[in-house]
């Protein structure tokens, strides 16, 4: 079985994504973070997006709270990742090169679509309404009195955004790479 056929008089390849994984494991990375960050409140963490975050909930901030949010994301990724390389279809014509770079690739776009969705779910869904949930849990006082240390919480608090961020791309792109594997093992077992 080839992923090239003959199609009025020229070859056409299969095309080098596969875009319904892609979109799938986005749903999944992104499902799956909603659920874990729901999961760390029950937990009594405190975890809001970076970038997007309250005064107030800056405030609870702690670097226990970044690892958590970090965990989330990496979790979240390789999650979506795997899956996006576990649905893809079998590219039997490419070389194994090829396949890795296009499973990494996928893994990437998935982190990217999952991302960009959760920032902007956050900002039309969360943001609004920031203020008024982190002022239930954590006095703004803190924040009014020492401008400094408010200073130190947002950096520290974009800090552990960007490194989960950073690991989150990594970890998706080889988790696609590892389910693209499993993908090709079980195709070969069926064609043999």
């Amino acid at each position: 079985m080839t992923d090239a056929t003959i199609f009025d008089g020229r070859l056409r390849a299969d095309p080098a994504l596969s875009w319904s994984a892609i979109f799938a494991g986005s749903l999944v990375a992104l499902a799956s973070s909603i659920l874990l960050t729901i999961l760390a409140a029950g937990f009594g963490y405190d975890l809001a997006a970076g970038a997007l975050a309250s005064r107030g909930s800056l405030a609870g901030f702690t670097p226990e709270v970044g690892a958590v949010a970090v965990v989330i994301q990496v979790v979240s990724a390789g999650l979506g990742g795997y899956l996006a390389g576990r649905l893809r279809h079998v590219w039997s014509a490419a070389h194994a090169d090829e396949a890795h770079f296009r499973d990494t690739a996928q893994g990437l776009i998935v982190w990217a679509l999952a991302t960009v969705a959760g920032v902007v779910l956050t900002a039309l869904v969360i943001a609004p309404y920031a203020e008024q949930l982190a002022a239930a849990t954590v006095p703004l006082a803190p924040m009014d009195t020492d401008a400094v240390r408010a200073g130190h919480i947002a950096a520290q608090s974009a800090f552990f955004t960007a490194v989960g961020m950073l690991l989150s791309a990594f970890i998706a792109a080889v988790a696609a790479r590892i389910g693209g594997l499993h993908t090709e093992h079980m195709h070969r077992q069926v064609a043999a």
